[in-house]
């Protein structure tokens, strides 16, 4: 499972090894990702998954393999592109029939943004590979751990101001144990062979609405400003300058297309029949509540 030590990945493994299916993750550094070590039927392995000697390793003797490598900045064409080849070839050459591949909900070859452009891309290498593929082509993803609801709780708890670029960019976010389920059922479904899912959660958001929701869930009252497209574009090239930022002017021109699903597309109700989790079922469970002395501040400053 190539990306397997991440956030989705770590989820996948979970439902897979409750299947008692025997998985191999490569990860760069192992001692990072202890949680998975512990899991009885995975195998993780220190490996460069750009190396093709590296993949024929992993692949030799597997059934499936999983991409899920993603970033949302940096090389997108080397990690986006270029490793869906390497995989493809590496299947070929080790007999490994059937591959499962995440993409991005509204790749296309024709984005502006790189990341969108490159997952695009991506996906064709992938179907024109003659292999048994599924792509699945989630909205945002939200769970414990994740990187855009804590990030808001975070930011609300420590900002009294919130300059928020793109405020009316829409999205539908989907639980990560909801595509966890996909996926792991998915591996041995020949009826979801050749397909590609794209996948969402029940209710649709503004990026205003999420923020919102982060913070009134930490009990904060940020001021939020929402910039209009010329100030999202600067407040972008500003912070695309500042280590581990999640915003650039690619992840804003990548929020130019709304997130979110077109009407009546259910597959987590047609095809693995569940129903998708609403974010109010599962975010109080992770994001941070005031604790009780932040409780009483506030409460003394609304008096």
């Amino acid at each position: 499972m190539v990306g397997g030590s991440g956030f989705v990945g770590r989820h996948i493994a979970n439902q897979l090894t409750a299947r008692e299916i025997r998985i191999r993750i490569p990860t760069r550094r192992r001692e990072r990702v202890k949680e998975l070590l512990v899991l009885p039927t995975v195998d993780v392995v220190e490996a460069d998954v750009h190396n093709d000697d590296t993949l024929d390793r992993l692949c030799r003797g597997m059934d499936a393999v999983i991409n899920l490598a993603g970033i949302l900045h940096g090389d997108f064409k080397r990690v986006h592109v270029e490793l869906p080849r390497r995989i493809v070839a590496a299947c070929r050459r080790n007999g490994v029939t059937r591959l499962l591949h995440m993409s991005a909900l509204h790749a296309g070859r024709d984005r502006r943004s790189e990341y969108l452009r490159s997952k695009g891309e991506g996906e064709r290498i992938v179907t024109e590979s003659g292999l048994a593929t599924t792509l699945f082509r989630p909205s945002v993803i939200f769970g414990p751990g994740d990187s855009s609801l804590s990030l808001f709780a975070r930011l609300a708890r420590r900002l009294p101001v919130l300059p928020l670029a793109s405020p009316d960019s829409r999205f539908q976010p989907v639980f990560v144990e909801d595509v966890a389920h996909a996926f792991a059922s998915s591996l041995d479904d020949p009826s979801t062979y050749h397909q590609r899912y794209d996948l969402c959660g029940p209710h649709r958001y503004t990026l205003r609405q999420l923020v919102e929701y982060a913070a009134r869930l930490t009990g904060s009252k940020p001021l939020i400003i929402g910039l209009n497209d010329g100030l999202s574009r600067l407040q972008a090239m500003i912070m695309e300058c500042l280590p581990g930022s999640i915003l650039n002017r690619d992840s804003h021109a990548s929020m130019e297309v709304d997130s979110v699903c077109d009407p009546g597309c259910d597959p987590f109700g047609t095809v693995w029949k569940r129903r998708a989790t609403s974010l109010e079922a599962v975010a109080p469970s992770y994001v941070p509540a005031p604790m009780p002395r932040e409780r009483r501040d506030r409460h003394r400053a609304d008096r």
